[in-house]
């Protein structure tokens, strides 16, 4: 995979004149672990930090109601993903629409396309790019067997159909353990999701956008001791003690690297314009099975995650990689020249 890119730079006098709003959960936070989100408190306090250093003209919001007015801002970036009620994604977008605001990341719809599982899951199958057999059963449709994706382990995965960080998941044996998983998600507001359980590892395509196009930054994979085990919300927050060893590390794969980041290109390219996303998918190096996993738009962009490790992979310290996305979005917009 090529690495030759260099980090986009604002020009001080477009850092002084643009008044941007940052907006995250945590963006007051005062740094430090949160008791319900974990390290969720420590990368928005990262990114503000970061921003801050760049000498950029910033200001804080934690809540949508900032927007529920124009506020005195050129422009948005924003981190306030995960609101608590569904399709809260595209909130932030769709309030910035409402005031002609730009922002950092895709419009409403696409936000909406990559974060509903089994839509992105459509997409890529119009893209040629194979994922394993699903069915998403919607809140208040039947719960019905006959929709059951086949599973030849005898395995089911089920999440809320728009979850991140795996928040929700669970696996079944059988059909009422199925039933059972879909009713508590779905009586918690959701749409679940339902996949054979597939072997193997996750890699990880990050892309940053320059001049229009989304650039792969250098892959990556959790080499794991179990490939069976779950991981959970709470141990990808790090709530609770992880027992198991997991190492992001460099995917090089002479067979399989080639294969995935084209297939990752062809995913990337049905969501231009989004300024930033990551790409995952199950690969069984025994079987030589590559099986789209999901798309995640505006993902994290914390150091300790897949897309500041991956830029760091590419020569980009953290400052870059966020210089970078907002050179391109400011671009984008029409607020500094190419």
């Amino acid at each position: 995979m090529s690495t030759d890119i260099s980090p986009l730079r604002i020009p001080d006098e477009a850092k002084e004149r643009i008044r941007i709003l940052f907006m995250a959960k945590h963006a007051l936070w005062g740094g430090g672990m949160h008791p319900e989100d974990g390290n969720h408190a420590i990368y928005h306090h990262e990114v503000r930090t970061s921003l801050e250093e760049l000498g950029l003209n910033l200001q804080f919001a934690n809540s949508y109601d900032v927007l529920f007015t124009r506020p005195q801002v050129d422009f948005v970036f924003p981190l306030l993903n995960r609101g608590g009620f569904v399709n809260s994604e595209m909130l932030v977008p769709t309030l910035c629409n409402m005031h002609r605001l730009p922002y950092v990341g895709a419009m409403p719809f696409l936000r909406g396309l990559g974060d509903d599982k089994s839509v992105s899951k459509l997409v890529c199958d119009h893209a040629g790019v194979p994922t394993a057999p699903w069915f998403c059963y919607r809140r208040g449709a039947p719960v019905l067997e006959k929709d059951l994706p086949p599973s030849d382990a005898g395995r089911w995965v089920i999440k809320p159909n728009a979850s991140s960080a795996s928040w929700g998941i669970s696996d079944a044996h059988e059909w009422q353990g199925v039933v059972n998983a879909v009713a508590d998600i779905h009586g918690q507001g959701h749409d679940a999701i339902v996949e054979p359980y597939l072997d193997g590892y996750d890699v990880q395509c990050a892309f940053i956008t320059i001049d229009g196009e989304p650039v792969a930054l250098p892959m990556l994979w959790y080499e794991r001791e179990d490939t069976q085990k779950l991981w959970t919300y709470y141990e990808k927050r790090d709530l609770v003690q992880n027992t198991e060893k997991a190492a992001l590390k460099a995917f090089d794969h002479p067979d399989f690297a080639p294969k995935i980041e084209e297939m990752a290109k062809r995913v990337a390219q049905e969501f231009v314009p989004f300024d930033y996303g990551r790409i995952e998918f199950r690969v069984d190096l025994n079987k030589g099975d590559i099986n789209f996993i999901e798309i995640n738009l505006n993902c994290n962009l914390w150091s300790e995650k897949v897309m500041a490790k991956s830029a760091a992979k590419a020569g980009f310290s953290h400052g870059d990689l966020l210089e970078t996305i907002l050179a391109e979005a400011w671009r984008r917009n029409g607020l500094i020249a190419a």
